[in-house]
């Protein structure tokens, strides 16, 4: 009964909820993009140590004062929009593979903080491993909205 009455509100809410939703999602993936960009700049200006403490305290901002609240904000979001559609779970298989691809990108964020802190350390990884490693989010991002718009299974 309580669950049944918090979907109606939900529901009521639901066009706010896919706004603040999208605006999440946007925002995440800014920092997803641009994270892994200033990997490259880190490592490839490794020995300039001027160079390296900016980009170091970039990416320390990005990561946790854009990328965890914006990361937060889309799994709650996102969790409250599946709450509102009971059906939705049900609706094909592209659901499923989003959700799959969701869980990629979470895997994927923590990633970006471990790399971010092993360049605090040492530069074990090349310029070029970066600039490929930023491109993940965005086949991911191209994927996940070819599913939710055209829902193809």
């Amino acid at each position: 009964m309580l669950l049944g009455s918090f979907r109606d509100i939900l529901a009521e809410y639901y066009l706010y909820l896919k706004v603040f939703h999208i605006v999440s999602i946007i925002t995440w993936m800014a920092m997803l993009f641009y994270l892994p960009r200033l990997f490259v700049y880190h490592a490839e200006q490794y020995e300039n140590a001027g160079f390296r403490s900016v980009v170091e305290l970039q990416e320390k901002r990005l990561y946790y004062a854009i990328g965890y609240p914006a990361m937060i904000a889309v799994l709650v979001s996102g969790s409250l929009i599946t709450l509102a559609l009971p059906g939705i779970m049900t609706s094909g298989g592209w659901i499923h593979a989003k959700f799959t691809l969701v869980l990629l990108l979470l895997v994927y964020h923590f990633l970006c903080g471990f790399y971010r802190k092993k360049l605090l350390e040492s530069c074990y990884k090349s310029g070029r491993f970066f600039r490929i490693f930023n491109e993940i989010p965005t086949l991911f991002m191209l994927i996940i909205v070819y599913l939710v718009v055209l829902k193809p299974f």
